[in-house]
């Protein structure tokens, strides 16, 4: 009976994890750890093994065997010991695949979770459509994609600024007028936890993004007039605003050098409110379905029909 919500979630499910290998395939990470958790003198808290020969290059002359016992556990990290754990991170041939399986056994459970959450158990009386699960999926693998390419930029390598470019409030607010503020909660909670595994499961942009996607969805519950999206979009920005600041004192952020993602995370709660009024139209039309501003248009005693009638 729901085999194209299978069929859906399979192809959601996919991209997802294609999108992991290539996060993970251009990462420094070796047995799911970052390079950078390592220095030299540090006692290992694992013991790793070379899973490929990789021979002495100019960069890397150090040579490493299959098999190698690069770093032990309970013994400091040498300097030799460093120098393989880093030649073995920057190696194109080398991918951390035990990172790569814990990112496929993460979706899947997000999968279940999906499951659980667009079931008969919420939507009793009004069953949700298919094509509100295809625009959830489509606006998933957006926000997923938006941290993974994201994080690979220098300027956004900070936990604070890569919130700046999640557009988690634009697609809430879009859910939330179109489909309901129910499905906006749950939408929230599911890409939340996407940024929280695209991110490499830092808490903040995990948090912000669950905070400021709660918000949205709580600031267009009764809006009736199109009008009242501006002043939708100016409170998203101010609660963005607050919601880093919050986030900068508790996790010890930098106020000096963070003005940028401060201001990032305004602009992105105000152009989301603008943007999803561009774009409740065109979807209206492609998804046939009726937000409260369309309804309230077509109540209008001006409009046409309602003369002729």
């Amino acid at each position: 009976n729901n085999y194209k919500v299978l069929v859906l979630l399979f192809v959601t499910l996919a991209v997802t994890v294609s999108l992991c290998f290539v996060k993970i395939s251009t990462t420094n990470t070796i047995a799911s750890f970052n390079i950078n958790d390592y220095e030299v003198g540090q006692i290992a808290d694992v013991t790793i093994k070379a899973i490929k020969t990789l021979p002495a290059d100019y960069d890397n002359p150090i040579p490493i065997e299959k098999g190698e016992k690069v770093i032990r556990k309970g013994f400091p990290i040498t300097e030799e010991g460093y120098a393989k754990l880093k030649k073995m991170s920057e190696s194109p041939v080398y991918i951390d695949y035990r990172a790569f399986a814990n990112s496929i056994i993460y979706h899947i459970l997000m999968v279940v979770l999906f499951f659980f959450f667009f079931s008969k158990i919420y939507f009793k009386t009004n069953m949700i459509e298919f094509n509100e699960l295809v625009t959830e999926c489509v606006f998933y693998m957006i926000v997923f994609a938006s941290v993974i390419f994201g994080s690979k930029l220098t300027y956004l390598s900070s936990p604070f600024a890569l919130c700046a470019i999640i557009p988690g409030p634009l697609f809430v607010f879009l859910i939330a007028i179109l489909f309901g503020q129910l499905n906006a909660v749950f939408f929230s909670i599911m890409i939340s936890l996407a940024v929280l595994n695209a991110s490499s499961y830092q808490l903040v942009p995990f948090l912000f993004v669950l905070a400021s996607s709660f918000a949205s969805s709580r600031l267009v519950r009764k809006i009736d007039r199109r009008t009242d999206m501006v002043f939708v979009s100016v409170l998203q920005a101010v609660l963005n605003a607050v919601f880093i600041i919050i986030f900068k004192i508790i996790f010890n952020g930098s106020f000096a050098n963070g003005l940028g993602s401060i201001v990032g995370v305004i602009l992105n709660g105000f152009f989301s409110g603008i943007l999803c009024l561009g774009l409740l139209t065109p979807l209206e039309l492609l998804l046939n379905t009726a937000s409260v501003f369309r309804l309230m248009d077509l109540s209008d005693l001006n409009n046409p029909t309602m003369k002729k009638m």
